[in-house]
């Protein structure tokens, strides 16, 4: 665990409440003493051992482990929800009711069906309710979509993506546990899709398959969101580590946002071609091949550094601060139609049958 110190709470400070002390929940206590105007009021965990712990390590001000007493808090001003999935709904639901807008960690739910109740009730009580899905707010994202938007490589013909991290199976662990969301679709898909939709918006129509491991969940999916004249090609799996690059392919150039793109701090830009392998993701260069074809002096290419400190978690929290200081009730870059819509993709992938069953034990 991180130990970020102490960091005492000023007046005109934007607190924030935190569910859950995993991994997720102290990269975001983390990356918040980044922001000046920002400050851990309170976190709640379910054992009040793990909430003191939290608390101490990340200088927050008050810990619980009773729920209803952590949303009741006065001082809390939004809530970040880094709970398994499988809980994301019934938090969600409790603090918009309690009058808290809430930033839940991706996936937004496990299904769309349960994401459009959230939606449904962020509505009802005019409040903001947004999916952590940070990587749309990060700089170099941010660069490549102004990019994209004022036609620097032409229209956007594909897009290809991987995000592929290798974990050893473990039926009791949330990435491979049903129950608590698990599979590589929602941990590890939801951001190609989400991101591919950024850029190209809601697709026609979306095919693709998956793998299943010993358990039944999917270890691997292979997803292609359709459009009148493009296409996106999505990967993502736990059994194996990937290139993990996210390209988009325009009519006069492309744009690469270099591995691994869900916390990207660089890109490539191609001008005059449409980049093709061996540069793409599918299949891609690897180790010290990539390295010396990066080298290469390829007329066109121009990299840019986007650089920040911390794991890029605080510009998602800054859209969401300046939100609610707006009297805003969703966000534009963010917005929960999308994250209904890439869960979708990702339900229809799934409800079909597994092509084949991936044993790694």
């Amino acid at each position: 665990m991180v130990d970020t110190g102490e960091k005492i709470a000023k007046a005109g400070d934007f607190g924030w409440g935190i569910i859950g002390s995993g991994e997720t929940a102290q990269r975001f206590a983390s990356d918040l003493s980044l922001l000046p105007d920002a400050a851990l009021v309170a976190n709640h965990s379910r054992t009040m051992a793990n909430a003191e712990k939290f608390r101490a390590a990340f200088g927050g001000e008050r810990a619980y482990s009773d729920l209803d007493t952590f949303v009741a808090d006065t001082a809390i001003d939004a809530i970040y929800i880094a709970t398994p999935s499988s809980l994301h709904l019934a938090q969600a639901l409790k603090a918009l009711r309690s009058g808290k807008p809430v930033l839940v960690g991706k996936p937004l739910a496990p299904s769309h069906t349960e994401a459009a109740v959230i939606q449904r009730e962020a509505a009802r009580v005019d409040l903001l309710a947004m999916e952590a899905s940070w990587t749309r707010f990060l700089p170099a994202v941010v660069a490549a979509k102004r990019k994209v938007d004022a036609g620097e490589i032409g229209a956007v013909r594909r897009i290809t993506a991987e995000r592929s991290h290798f974990h050893a199976y473990n039926a009791e662990s949330r990435f491979f546990n049903r129950s608590l969301g698990g599979g590589a679709s929602l941990d590890l898909g939801i951001e190609c899709v989400s991101l591919a939709m950024h850029f190209l918006g809601q697709p026609q129509k979306v095919s693709g398959l998956w793998h299943a491991g010993p358990n039944g969940v999917d270890m691997r999916s292979e997803i292609t969101l359709h459009y009148d004249e493009a296409e996106a090609r999505l990967t993502c799996g736990f059994d194996a580590d990937g290139t993990n690059h996210f390209v988009i392919e325009g009519a006069k150039g492309a744009i690469r946002l270099d591995a691994p793109f869900s916390s990207a701090r660089s890109l490539t830009l191609y001008h005059g071609f449409a980049l093709t392998p061996p540069f793409g993701p599918l299949p891609a260069p690897r180790g010290l091949l990539a390295k010396l074809l990066d080298r290469l002096p390829v007329p066109g290419r121009t990299a840019e550094d986007h650089p920040f400190s911390g794991t890029g978690l605080q510009f998602q929290t800054m859209a969401v601060m300046a939100a609610v200081r707006a009297g805003m009730t969703g966000s534009e870059i963010m917005p929960l139609p999308d994250s209904i819509n890439a869960l979708r993709a990702i339900n229809i992938v799934l409800s079909q049958p597994a092509t084949q069953r991936i044993i790694k034990l």
